[in-house]
């Protein structure tokens, strides 16, 4: 299963949490369609990017399919990519996946894919940046996603371990880019997840050391040091952990709480306790922390 279908499974479960007020989610996220046929960003333009989580979002919220917006139209323009950088290239992989590969012609397709390797490094990894040497945790996790949306795999896939091993850090974490001595959350969890997708067993340390980011109150630090706990590190350390069937259990109230706090009454979810704004990602990721704290 994909990482897309593997998250949009559990983000299904969320409703139950939410009850009624799942019908604010999808208010929300309906409002964030722009007349021009994606998601809105944040400064309300629609955006490949914003797109993904908008629509995913109601996806998983199992809304009548026959109302999902359709993104088709909007998304042909953009051909095979050209133009957009590394990020909005697999978010365009990801659209057509959520769309219907079937209006996306098997040319196009290549071509995407070829633009996306464009970004792949010497390491074996893959870069959000161009020409550089050594791969980045978002770099891997989001080509590797692509590739599985566009129906194939990257070219010699075991090279992606290579890259992954040059992220460890000292306290048994990734890091997103090499060189940096403390872990972070997010290329923590995406290795971890990466490491099950590729059939190979993350080591140990890397999951006790996700574990001890949750604060006592709930809700997961994006570095050790951080000051105040994000939803996204939350949600993705969530999935994580889910992904290697570590035990949460005693984590899942105060997750729950956290969660709660950001939470707000027009049906979207901050991004942390100082974040003022609402859009589809973080509503998406709340969603999918909600799904995985009702299991």
């Amino acid at each position: 299963m994909s990482f897309r279908l593997e998250m949009l499974q559990v983000a299904r479960l969320a409703p139950k949490v939410l009850g009624e007020s799942a019908e604010l989610v999808e208010r929300f996220l309906r409002s964030r369609f722009s007349a021009e046929g994606g998601f809105l960003d944040r400064n309300e333009k629609p955006d490949l990017y914003y797109t993904v989580f908008g629509l995913e979002g109601l996806q998983a919220l199992s809304v009548d399919a026959t109302t999902l917006p359709d993104i088709r139209p909007w998304l042909k323009p953009f051909g095979d990519g050209a133009g957009q950088d590394f990020v909005h290239l697999c978010c365009l992989a990801r659209c057509w996946a959520n769309a219907g590969m079937d209006d996306f012609p098997a040319a196009a397709r290549e071509a995407l894919a070829a633009r996306i390797e464009a970004y792949r490094c010497p390491d074996g990894g893959y870069h959000q940046a161009p020409k550089r040497a050594k791969g980045s945790a978002y770099g891997c996790l989001l080509a590797w996603g692509a590739y599985q949306d566009l129906g194939g795999m990257p070219p010699e896939p075991w090279r992606l371990a290579e890259c992954m091993g040059g992220l460890r850090t000292p306290d048994g974490a990734w890091s997103n880019e090499p060189g940096i001595p403390v872990g972070s959350t997010t290329a923590t969890a995406a290795m971890v997840a990466l490491h099950r997708h590729m059939d190979m067993p993350p080591p140990p340390e890397a999951v006790d050391w996700l574990m001890r980011q949750c604060l006592p109150a709930g809700g997961f630090l994006a570095l050790p040091a951080a000051p105040l706990p994000d939803l996204l590190s939350t949600a993705v350390a969530l999935h994580a952990l889910d992904a290697v069937q570590a035990d949460f259990t005693r984590l899942k109230e105060p997750c729950l709480d956290f969660v709660d706090s950001l939470w707000d009454a027009t049906g979207g979810f901050h991004g942390n306790w100082t974040d003022d704004m609402l859009d589809c990602e973080y509503t998406y990721y709340g969603l999918l922390a909600l799904g995985h704290l009702s299991l």
